[in-house]
């Protein structure tokens, strides 16, 4: 059942429509603070979807508070400037009242696909750890926030994906999100990407070019792998960063941006600054708000849950097969291993064994061999490997016989001599595709 929250002056009549349809929500009456039932603002996290009243008294502030938290539909009497300003500061939806239960209804099941995607989650970051859940708390507030943030952490542990995360959730989310890969631009083109030029500003200029930083104008920018960059570059960005203006290459004046900057690195900072090659300034600017991403290797019990996410994820690339999930035996190899390569790595690893899984789970047989050879493997009675041993004979060769039919059950029913009952329960109890 959803967590559903109803902030209204009229949440008890409201809320009737919500109960006739079968949910349960909680109310919240902003009009009567001194009520026991509804003293003070119920906590946002405690719900999976908000249905705000417009015609609240400060209903701005209470639509921000919630937004970072779930999805949050506006209603109101029809008001299209209501609606629009609701719309830009962050409102999934709007209604105009009177409600009706069939509208609540389609609402709720529009968003229903979105809530549950998020119960384990943050955008498209999974993990159900406390690390992870400490990390979703950090993104809710640095998106509520302007500061820069500095996003560390190992290859691999998914940066680039918070600082999306931190943009989609930001009042800035209707602008660009532009990444700039430090490591990828020389010194020598360092100006003209960042700032762009004027037509003219040296030879081959035969165009007005507009800089990344330009083209992010009201949004975000991430700078990745800001640990990597020359002097020059921290020189530049510096400027950027304490003046809010930038000159295009051949420009006779300094054009402002409204930039929010997020930036990210496996370097440590400090100890580059106390080593002079990180310039100590910029990285007090940076580091504001700092989100360290904790590897895989010390958040171990996500694993499962990411490890379904990227069978759903890759499985659409076997068009022979449906691969539906993966063997207790497969994932407690993945749970044993150290994951130097984080969760780039796991995904890797996901992606091979859905390339070579002959059935609709990952096998053991189906993980990389490097892998098999690191996990040492656990003791079990010596009756119920002889049954996982007979049994894994069995699935083969049902395999082989399916295979070798075309996918016709009655065929490889006969090539096997059982009848076609016993095959069929056969393949339901391996859970072989055909």
């Amino acid at each position: 059942m959803l967590n559903i929250l109803i902030i209204s002056d009229e949440a008890k009549n409201i809320a009737s429509l919500f109960k006739a349809t079968g949910f349960q929500p909680d109310t919240h009456n902003p009009s009567k603070p001194n009520s026991a039932s509804e003293s003070a603002p119920p906590k946002a996290e405690g719900y999976d979807i908000a249905f705000l009243d417009l015609d609240t008294e400060n209903w701005q502030q209470r639509l921000l508070d919630a937004r970072h938290s779930m999805p949050v539909i506006a209603f109101s009497l029809p008001d299209l400037k209501k609606a629009i300003e609701a719309m830009r500061l962050g409102a999934s939806d709007y209604l105009e009242k009177p409600l009706t239960g069939d509208t609540l209804s389609q609402v709720i099941e529009g968003h229903k696909k979105q809530i549950l995607n998020h119960k384990y989650g943050f955008d498209e970051i999974i993990g159900m750890s406390r690390p992870m859940q400490e990390i979703f708390g950090l993104i809710k507030k640095a998106a509520a926030s302007e500061s820069n943030v500095l996003i560390t952490g190992e290859s691999g542990t998914g940066k680039e994906l918070i600082a999306r995360a931190i943009h989609r959730w930001s009042p800035r989310s209707e602008k660009s999100f532009m990444t700039i890969n430090c490591s990828a631009i020389p010194d020598t083109l360092l100006e003209s990407e960042l700032f762009g030029f004027e037509k003219g500003a040296f030879t081959g200029a035969q165009y007005l070019k507009k800089g990344l930083l330009e083209q992010a104008d009201g949004g975000t920018v991430f700078f990745d792998e800001i640990g990597d960059v020359s002097p020059m570059f921290q020189t530049k960005v510096l400027r950027v960063l304490q003046e809010g203006e930038i000159m295009r290459i051949g420009g006779m004046r300094q054009l402002k941006v409204d930039v929010r900057y997020i930036v990210a690195t496996n370097v440590d900072l400090k100890t580059a600054c106390q080593r002079g090659s990180f310039r100590e300034d910029l990285f007090y600017r940076l580091n504001v708000i700092n989100i360290h991403l904790p590897p895989l290797r010390d958040r171990i019990e996500d694993v499962p849950l990411l490890a379904k996410h990227l069978i759903q994820e890759h499985a659409v690339k076997r068009k022979d097969i449906m691969i539906k999930g993966i063997t207790s035996d497969a994932l407690d190899i993945l749970m044993n291993h150290s994951y130097a390569g984080n969760v780039r790595e796991l995904e890797n690893i996901i992606e091979r064994a859905i390339s070579f899984a002959n059935t609709s789970d990952i096998l053991p047989t189906d993980l990389p061999p490097d892998l098999l050879q690191a996990t040492p493997a656990k003791p079990r009675p010596a009756a119920q490997r002889l049954r996982d041993a007979i049994e894994a004979a069995e699935k083969e060769t049902i395999v082989a016989a399916l295979h070798e039919s075309n996918g016709n059950i009655s065929r490889a029913a006969t090539a096997l001599g059982i009848f076609r009952q016993q095959l069929q329960r056969k393949i339901k109890q391996y859970k072989i595709a055909t």
